[in-house]
């Protein structure tokens, strides 16, 4: 498989030849169609084509969406067979051992291994291919530009697959991050960086220097520099050195025409500008990757001076929501490029999975050699203290015996393991900007799960009695649940592969379609339901909002992952609890604004 590609045109060109790409002729218009097209295609079996839109309307630039949305494009654009060959490769650099003699020495070197290698160079073409053109002072208009107006009740057009290039105040060391960019106007757009990524930091030095900040960004650069920008890099950690890792070619590099910002020289499009200090503009809401619309708040201002391209530039762009969705497979390239660096910290780590129901922050299950009583306790801590780790809200962690990427075996080990009295470790702490279902944002309840044997020294598992079998029809627990709470819509036996929900288990489990009210919250259910006796066969009780349809497993995880606030919404009584993934509000003593389900309807 090929290691590099120059520039994206050339994998665009390589999907066309793999039969990976899907072009379509016919005129299509960047507001809400292009979006509708992209997100049947991002769901269709296997993540379905790329697709390449030559008649974009209202521009004369193509539009390039759902390049990297399925196991086959993904592996392609970073130039591996599968993406464990990526965290292979970082292992084995990190595993090298410091010469101890002259022959370690010649060794090393007539295996080409030279890190620096990996450093982006500066471009030797006396123009650029990301500067053929030029639009400087009353030439920059955005509105050229086929900026796609993703989902209905968003704010206005986004940039969605932006690079933006900053610099340090105090270092001068440059970071790329992808932070979204809503169009203002024909000039000026939104800088949406989130209080804990670099570029956020380094605006701050700025903010206090009082200062302006010179911001590039591009659009479109080859898949390696892409996909470099989404990943998670420890601050003062220039990411194209990772894309030049993972090309095996450094990234060539050029100084902006009218800032002191060095961009990818083969980048389609570059916007040249700044950020004022304390200039805030209302920005938002957004259909964000968490399936719902990120809320409208102030973020700085991005003011372009230039927009440069090459002489016929492809507009590169993506679309997040409800998963599966293009983003779910950068995600994975991630999860998988990043084990040795977490394990060179947690040796005891095995492997990990996030299940893309949690979108990347809600959820992950780790498995480890456990060696020594509160090891799956110290595993949890450590993470919850570990880089972009520490906004994950529900950490399970299970011995080394289960694969952690095997949905059915984590699912059987937790039905017939755990112990919800004392396999329950609630705690406190940092939260994903974008998390919606915490009383307060940024900050709130984290759930551990600990699904491992237990050691010498642990506290044994209770052993509660045994659940009772049942043998009524899901329509007759119904109408006795009805009788017993108002609100209560569906219900739905949770069996899972060959095993008889009527049959004997440490754990079973129930799902509720409820219409919350005035005074019907979360609470009100757990304690009604409590009082039913013939629900006494189940013991971890899921509630959803009465619309939910309890027939799709993918949808009821990505809900319970999404809206339960472990603190809020989970009510314990001994190996009892009851779950709210409904809507919060009020009755819930959530006074947050409660953000939209993404929908085209």
């Amino acid at each position: 498989m090929k290691s590099y590609y120059k520039n994206i045109s050339e994998f665009i060109r390589a999907l066309k030849s793999a039969g990976e790409l899907r072009v379509i002729t016919q005129p299509v218009s960047p507001y809400l169609e292009i979006s509708k097209i992209a997100d049947a295609e991002s769901k269709s079996p296997g993540g379905g084509k790329a697709l390449l839109f030559e008649n974009a309307e209202g521009s004369p630039f193509p539009v390039a969406i759902n390049l990297f949305g399925s196991s086959e494009r993904i592996c392609m654009a970073l130039g591996v067979d599968h993406l464990d060959q990526l965290g292979e490769r970082v292992r084995y650099f990190m595993e090298l051992s410091p010469p101890g003699n002259i022959r370690d020495i010649l060794g090393l070197l007539q295996t080409g291994i030279s890190v620096s290698r990996f450093f982006p160079r500066q471009s030797r073409s006396h123009l650029p291919p990301c500067q053929e053109v030029v639009h400087t002072g009353d030439d920059v208009d955005l509105s050229k530009l086929p900026v796609l107006h993703c989902w209905p009740k968003d704010a206005g057009p986004f940039v969605t697959l932006p690079l933006v290039f900053t610099k340090s105040l105090k270092t001068g060391r440059q970071n790329v991050g992808m932070y979204r960019l809503q169009v203002f106007d024909k000039n000026t757009t939104g800088m949406h960086w989130h209080i804990h990524k670099d570029g956020a930091h380094f605006y701050q030095e700025y903010v206090r220097a009082k200062q302006r900040m010179p911001v590039a960004v591009a659009i479109g650069a080859d898949p390696a520099v892409i996909y470099a920008a989404t990943a998670p890099m420890p601050r003062n950690l220039d990411e194209m050195i990772l894309a030049g890792f993972i090309r095996n070619k450094p990234v060539s590099m050029t100084r902006c025409v009218t800032s002191d910002v060095k961009v990818p020289a083969e980048a389609e499009f570059v916007l040249e500008g700044y950020v004022d200090p304390g200039e805030l503009r209302r920005e938002g809401p957004f259909g964000d990757h968490t399936g719902y619309y990120s809320l409208a708040d102030d973020y700085p201002v991005f003011h372009v001076t230039a927009i440069t391209h090459r002489k016929s530039p492809v507009y590169c762009t993506t679309l997040v929501g409800p998963p599966p969705m293009e983003d779910c497979y950068l995600a994975k390239a991630t999860e998988r490029l990043f084990l040795p660096m977490l394990q060179s910290v947690m040796p005891e780590i095995l492997d990990y999975w996030f299940p893309w129901e949690g979108v990347f922050h809600n959820i992950v299950v780790v498995s480890i050699d456990k060696e020594f009583p509160g090891h799956a306790q110290k595993i949890m801590s450590g993470l919850w203290g570990q880089g972009q780790m520490s906004f994950c809200k529900t950490i399970v962690v299970v011995d080394k015996n289960i694969n952690p990427q095997a949905p059915d075996a984590v699912m059987s080990r937790l039905l017939s393991t755990l112990d919800v009295s004392s396999d329950i470790t609630l705690t406190r702490g940092i939260l994903d900007v974008l998390d919606h279902s915490s009383p307060i944002p940024n900050f709130g309840a984290k759930l551990g799960i600990d699904l491992t044997d237990r050691f010498p020294g642990e506290p044994e598992r209770t052993c509660p009695p045994e659940l009772p079998c049942f043998s009524v029809s899901e329509k007759e627990l119904l109408t006795a649940i009805q009788n017993q709470a108002d609100g209560v819509a569906a219900c739905r036996f949770f069996s899972f592969h060959d095993t008889d929900p009527s049959g004997t288990c440490q754990n079973r489990i129930l799902m509720l379609a409820v219409e919350k009210g005035q005074d019907r919250g979360g609470a009100y259910f757990a304690e009604c339901l409590r009082e039913t006796d013939l629900l006494k066969p189940f013991n971890i009780i899921l509630l959803y909002d009465a619309k939910i349809n309890l027939e799709k497993n993918s949808l009821i995880l990505w809900k319970l992952f999404n809206n339960a606030d472990p603190d809020r919404d989970m009510f314990f009584q001994g190996n009892y609890v009851v779950i709210d993934a409904c809507q919060k509000g009020p009755m819930d003593g959530h006074l947050r604004e409660w953000p939209e389900e993404l929908t085209f309807q």
